[in-house]
């Protein structure tokens, strides 16, 4: 039997659990236009008993804790916190490239065990859980990294375990809600690098991360890194991707064209995963370390990777809701444009521009570069001004001056992709819990309307039956890596299809997050001060909340709102709502030649000269660095490129 026989017997296998489980489960509502529930909670199935849904989840990244970090020392570079004497808090060392110490990792979880254990349905938790190698001194080992990320699956058994488990013999039923963990670019040894799997770190994992990975997925993790959970069974899924395979620093594998390369794998594991889920009428959260960052300074992913990610996000916008990352410490968004997706990049057929592997830390200066070129980027969106308050919908009513012309609506939604702005997508990036600003962590809140409580035992277990069958339909078309098969092109949606979660407010869109940090400037001297100490109380606080931000004015958190809030910031000219004014240095009057003669005998009048400054743009960096930069250093770096 031929490699193309093989395959096309286990995809009719694989159909007849599948159908078994639509006729039985299908009828699951699908529609943004969802009749609503009458509490805003709902009962669903968990793996043995029920629980109750709040429509809220943790994202949490780059905790780096550090055990050689030392109260008081140096925060100079090369005393990473480790030697010397100096500034070193008690709980961090916020504005430095410090660590975190343990303090601060157990009194982050002792907050989340006080304000958001009972609260929040799964937790997603994307990576950098071991040290930075940054002390020679102290060289790390992997054995090391492997005990830090030990130390924190145990710190969320301590605040999410169950206590009635002890005779249940399932590792992934530990937990009161689910948690998903995700590979950082220093979970590994060395870092950054991560070599084709199975390997070493893919098997240590598999039983580190035991807990989290669901039993049928492990010999696809060890293969490559990947796995999903469904955190909502039959319902929402998330996603973890390995994107140290899609990484620009990673030098042991080579993109994602190429047939050969692990890169190229995920994208086929992924895509098997979205096209089931699509059949099953399930949605699904994409999380990953490394964010798909792409300007002329910052290119963090493959340009082959990038390229199928924005293309597979454009074909199954039906079934993602959106992505979330970590890595670079600083709160930001990017936006992906369907328009620079190129079939011959993605198919192989030619080979992408060179860019840099450097594999340099994300310092202050580059990412006030970074950040600019975002900006200056998004200066060339289409201008949402006349649309802001009141976005086109499907019926818009031709120009009645022009008959047979577009009107601007038509025009503004050709260049957008139609009225829910499907030529764009979204990637949300947060800041992290190691304080090179301060530490920080995010709770989503999420539409559960219409997440209805389903037949689980019927649609478990042909749910089951189907797993299997699709983890031996990967087995068989993914193994050999060296065989030649042709590129499957991800089908879009169907033009009967309402738009997606990421697009249209319905079950499981985000509807809002809000930004929470610790002031460890303040906390620190708060915990040093004898006077003060008794009464000294770790906490993280409110940054903000888009639910009610008078700033970026999120409705919610759908593609198009985004693309709204991008044009904003990227806006070198704004409108009066959107300007901010500031005062510069004493400047002397640009007099002409002429009056300078006249008054020469006349001392010169200094004035001050007024800024109009775009306060969204402001915003936006002043967030980025989780409000630890003075105003006037933002206004120094940023304010040449706010300036009418």
């Amino acid at each position: 039997m031929t490699l193309f026989e093989s395959v096309f017997v286990m995809i009719v296998r694989s159909l007849v659990p599948l159908l078994l489980w639509t006729a039985a489960c299908q009828s699951l509502p699908n529609s943004p236009q969802q009749k609503p529930i009458q509490s805003t909670s709902t009962v669903l199935s968990a793996t043995t008993e029920e629980r109750q849904l709040h429509g809220r989840f943790l994202h949490i990244t780059d905790f780096h804790p550090d055990p050689f970090y030392s109260q008081f020392s140096s925060t100079d570079s090369d005393d990473a916190c480790h030697w010397g004497a100096g500034d070193a808090g008690i709980f961090g060392a916020e504005k430095t490239d410090c660590d975190s110490p343990f303090t601060l990792v157990n009194a982050t979880f002792q907050w989340i065990n006080d304000n958001l254990k009972d609260t929040i349905d799964f937790v997603v938790w994307t990576g950098d859980s071991a040290r930075h190698d940054n002390d020679e001194l102290i060289p790390r080992s992997e054995a090391q990294v492997i005990r830090l990320n030990e130390m924190l699956v145990q710190k969320f058994v301590d605040v999410f375990g169950k206590d009635d488990n002890i005779n249940d013999t399932d590792p992934t039923n530990d937990f009161t809600i689910p948690i998903v963990p995700n590979f950082g670019n220093n979970d590994i040894l060395p870092h950054n690098i991560f070599t084709q799997g199975p390997n070493r770190w893919t098997k240590d994992y598999s039983h580190v991360w035991r807990k989290f990975i669901p039993e049928e997925q492990r010999h696809g993790f060890e293969r490559g890194g990947w796995f999903f959970v469904e955190v909502i069974p039959n319902k929402l899924a998330v996603i973890s991707l390995n994107t140290l395979y899609f990484f620009n620093s990673n030098n042991a594998v080579d993109g994602c064209a190429s047939k050969s390369e692990p890169g190229y794998e995920h994208f086929e594991w992924l895509r098997i995963q979205l096209q089931f889920f699509r059949q099953r009428g399930m949605k699904a959260i994409l999380m990953g370390h490394v964010p798909p960052a792409r300007t002329s300074s910052k290119h963090s992913w493959d340009e082959t990777c990038w390229q199928k990610y924005t293309f597979w996000l454009q074909q199954y916008r039906d079934v993602i809701v959106g992505g979330i990352y970590g890595h670079m410490n600083i709160d930001h968004f990017m936006m992906q444009d369907n328009d620079q997706i190129d079939m011959q990049l993605i198919t192989g057929g030619k080979e992408p521009a060179k860019t840099s592997r450097r594999q340099n830390d994300f310092s202050i200066q580059s990412s006030a570069e970074y950040l600019t070129e975002l900006r200056y980027g998004w200066s060339s969106l289409p201008d949402t001004f006349e649309f802001r308050k009141n976005w086109p919908s499907k019926e818009n009513k031709k120009d009645k001056k022009n008959k047979g012309r577009k009107s601007k609506h038509d025009k503004f939604l050709d260049q957008i992709g139609g009225p829910w702005a499907e030529k764009y997508s979204a990637t949300l990036v947060s800041a992290s819990v190691v304080p090179n600003y301060f530490p920080t962590m995010r709770v989503f809140e999420y539409n559960i309307t219409g997440a209805l409580h389903s037949p689980a035992n019927m649609c478990d277990r042909y749910k089951k039956e189907a797993m299997a069958q699709r983890n031996e339909l990967e087995r068989g078309g993914l193994s050999a890596r060296s065989k030649k098969h042709k590129f499957v092109k991800p089908h879009p949606p169907s033009k009967s299809q309402p738009p997606g979660p990421a697009y249209s407010p319905q079950t499981f869109s985000w509807a809002s997050y809000t930004q929470y940090f610790a002031n460890l400037t303040r906390i620190n001297a708060e915990f040093a001060s004898p006077r003060k100490s008794k009464h000294a109380k770790f906490t993280y606080e409110v940054e903000y909340d888009t639910k009610n931000d008078t700033i970026f004015e999120l409705e919610d958190l759908t593609v198009r709102s985004y693309l709204d809030l991008a044009a904003r910031i990227g806006d070198y000219k704004p409108r009066k709502d959107d300007l901010l004014s500031t005062v510069t240095d004493d400047i002397e009057d640009d007099m002409s030649a002429a009056k300078k003669k006249h008054k020469k005998n006349k001392k010169h009048k200094k004035h001050k000269k007024q800024k109009k400054i775009n306060k969204t743009w402001f915003a936006f960096v002043n967030r980025a660095y989780v409000g630890t930069k003075d105003q006037d250093d933002i206004h120094d770096r940023f304010g040449s490129s706010m300036e009418e």
